[in-house]
């Protein structure tokens, strides 16, 4: 069982890692932003703000536990000795940034003795900010809710033909034609599909009942490690492959109802592979 003080403890500087990274990517976005680097492919940018995000994130919560590990998408990877370790996306929805859309977001989900206890997603052009831990529910801040804390639930149970449902797609060329196939078959059956942009919004999206369900493959720790619990914590449930946690493979959310025939049916179509 996690001690309540030590979960509070790292969501309350997980919070205000979190906006102190969402003010710098509001207010110090370059008018000419360019792109730093590439990863899987040149379409999958890194721009100069998301490596100066990581670094003031990392650099906030270092000084204050020193002895904790980090893997973040940026490359600060260290392993730690404290069994607390940082899982972090300074900025996801990378793409969206750089083209100067709104859905973006910073993720830090953190575990101890790896165990997934706090999840937090700052989303600052909603003015919103999601966050959970462990058996104590998800909440959101900000934006029309004002500073109290307002729980969320996911939306009831809906036929999967009334499933409103938000999907993301790949880098690769061959992966992202895929995901395209597999939607084009999937639609159908649904009320509509989504694409945002932002793993971690998608999953907070599904916990504040804006969304009836997400899946996508390709995932990595740092996209769902806040946005999962976050989910969970709202009544959703998440998951990848049947009997499997959601990973790289698959990651699916929805509500209860929704999940089950969603899961099923994305496996049919093959959505976790070529």
């Amino acid at each position: 069982m996690t001690d309540p003080d030590v979960s509070h403890t790292l969501l309350d500087l997980a919070l205000e890692a979190a906006e102190l990274a969402g003010r710098l990517l509001r207010d110090g976005r370059p008018a000419r932003l360019g792109v730093a680097a590439t990863k899987s492919s040149p379409v999958d940018v890194v721009t100069e703000m998301d490596i100066a995000a990581e670094k003031l994130i990392t650099g906030f919560l270092a000084e204050r536990r020193p002895y904790d590990g980090f893997l973040g998408e940026e490359g600060s990877t260290t392993e730690g000795r404290s069994g607390v370790r940082w899982v972090i996306d300074p900025l996801d929805g990378t793409v969206n940034y750089l083209y100067g859309l709104p859905t973006w977001a910073v993720s830090i989900g953190v575990e101890l003795h790896g165990e997934r206890v706090v999840g937090v997603v700052a989303a600052p052009m909603r003015q919103e900010t999601y966050h959970a831990v462990l058996g104590g529910g998800a909440y959101v801040t900000g934006g029309i809710h004002g500073d109290t804390p307002v729980r969320l639930r996911c939306r009831p149970a809906a036929p999967l033909a009334e499933a409103l449902v938000s999907t993301g797609f790949n880098y690769v060329a061959d992966v992202r034609a895929h995901q395209a196939e597999v939607a084009r078959r999937l639609i159908p059956g649904l009320r509509d599909i989504r694409r945002g942009g932002s793993a971690a919004i998608d999953l907070c999206d599904v916990a504040a009942g804006r969304l009836d369900g997400y899946y996508e493959r390709g995932l990595h720790p740092w996209d769902l490690a806040a946005g999962d619990l976050i989910a969970r914590e709202a009544g959703a449930l998440t998951g990848g492959r049947p009997g499997r946690p959601g990973d790289g493979e698959l990651m699916v959310a929805a509500s209860p109802g929704v999940f089950e025939p969603l899961q099923t049916l994305l496996e049919e179509l093959g959505a976790w592979h070529d």
